[in-house]
């Protein structure tokens, strides 16, 4: 019987990395816009500080202005 061995976990967390910079990255870019640091996008990746970080941002105003 053949284990799953390095490889298996290796490339699971691969794409774990990939999935979670595809989750910061947004955050990074719009949070300096509500006036919240950008370092806070990486706490983003914790599913209910996304979901607080999403009210936050719909409810506060922008500060660059434009469109929204």
């Amino acid at each position: 019987m053949m284990g799953y061995g390095w490889n298996m976990h290796a490339g699971g967390l691969f794409w774990m990395l990939i999935i979670g910079l595809l989750w910061v990255i947004p955050f990074w870019k719009l949070l300096p816009r509500y006036g919240i640091p950008s370092w806070v996008a990486i706490l983003s990746i914790f599913p209910l500080v996304a979901l607080i970080l999403l009210w936050i941002m719909a409810f506060r105003d922008r500060i660059g202005g434009g469109t929204a």
